[in-house]
């Protein structure tokens, strides 16, 4: 791929040093995804035109590219795997085409997914997914057209829409998460934290272990349903995006998401997305119709399980794994994450 697609446009530049990873990375698959577009929109001639890496993903690379050809210009979002990494988990973006495929299907607000394409069908062995790039508002700008209570309401419409979809219906070969296995999966992560967080990880885990609800008839779980996870556009939710850590469990998991959004706000300094919608953990319970003490259980638990997500990358920056500053700035909020796990389970 030459320097007019990604990167510095001076062509010396590009020379004197390597390429990023992401650029790398796309620059590798830029054939294969020229020929899938081919194939899939009937256009011999269709070319990558553009593409610029889309910042703030940590379980891959994406990238907005226009493809263009003879009667065609389509603007997509690609995904691909990091390097070096199988293709599974929060990485296997095969899987997460597949779910936006059967949802969309379904009714649900989510990305159009024209190409997904495995590893073996690819030249460099990289599996890939294109998505159509829905045009719409982030949750700052929601927010000031609808207002934080509507754009909480139609949130939870979106949330409601995913729910109703029969596992049955799903791409899905796992069976459904139960709640000892969803709080034994961020132990897991959280014992890779680094060893302090570890030890201020230990008494919520314990209450979390000893305290769990009677469990609800499972449902596709989003796993990450916060704002910053939402495209927003005209009455409500436009579509609903990064499907990577989704799973069929717990209802009351994804409406916990929007709760400790709602917690968060008190963290100073904390890039919280969402937090521009200043409504209540009182009113996203409210909205779930669950009682107090059962989603108080999946509160805490939500805040244990962002708090093993960002300590476990903090180690992979710490150690130089993966480096990535933003997790240095979000020590305060693992441990106020955890602090706020006791207090609602108190």
């Amino acid at each position: 791929m030459g320097s007019a697609l990604i990167g510095d446009p001076r062509p010396h530049a590009r020379r004197e040093m390597p390429p990023s990873p992401a650029v790398a990375a796309l620059e590798a698959l830029r054939p294969d995804l020229e020929a899938h577009c081919r194939t899939r929109f009937g256009v011999p001639d269709a070319t990558l035109a553009s593409a610029e890496p889309v910042p703030g993903g940590h379980s891959g690379f994406t990238y907005r590219v226009c493809v263009t050809g003879t009667g065609l210009s389509r603007r997509l979002v690609v995904r691909i795997p990091p390097p070096g990494t199988r293709p599974r988990g929060p990485a296997d973006v095969v899987r997460q085409g597949r779910i936006m495929a059967a949802l969309r299907d379904a009714g649900v607000p989510v990305p159009a997914v024209p190409l997904v394409v495995e590893g073996e069908a690819t030249r460099v062995g990289r599996p890939f997914i294109a998505m159509e790039e829905v045009p719409g508002e982030d949750v700052e700008q929601a927010v000031g057209r609808l207002g934080p209570e509507r754009v909480l309401e139609e949130a939870v419409v979106a949330l409601r829409s995913v729910q109703a979809v029969p596992p049955a219906r799903l791409p899905l070969e796992e069976r459904p998460m139960s709640l000892e296995s969803e709080l034994a999966r961020w132990q897991w992560l959280m014992e890779r934290a680094p060893e302090d967080l570890l030890a201020g990880s230990r008494a919520l885990h314990a209450r979390l272990a000893g305290r769990r609800p009677a469990e609800r008839a499972p449902c596709l779980v989003h796993g990450d349903f916060h704002y910053g996870n939402l495209i927003f556009g005209g009455p409500g939710v436009a579509a609903i995006v990064d499907w990577e850590i989704a799973e069929i469990g717990q209802p009351l998991l994804d409406y916990a998401c929007l709760g400790v959004v709602a917690l968060r706000r008190r963290f100073q300094g904390d890039p919280n997305p969402g937090g521009a919608v200043a409504v209540s953990p009182e009113q996203v319970r409210e909205l779930s119709g669950a009682p107090g003490e059962e989603f108080a259980y999946y509160l805490a638990l939500t805040c244990f399980k962002y708090s093993a997500i960002l300590g476990y990358n903090l180690r992979l920056h710490l150690t130089g794994r993966r480096p990535d500053p933003i997790y240095p700035a979000l020590t305060a909020t693992i441990y106020g994450l955890l602090e706020v796990g006791l207090e609602v389970l108190s």
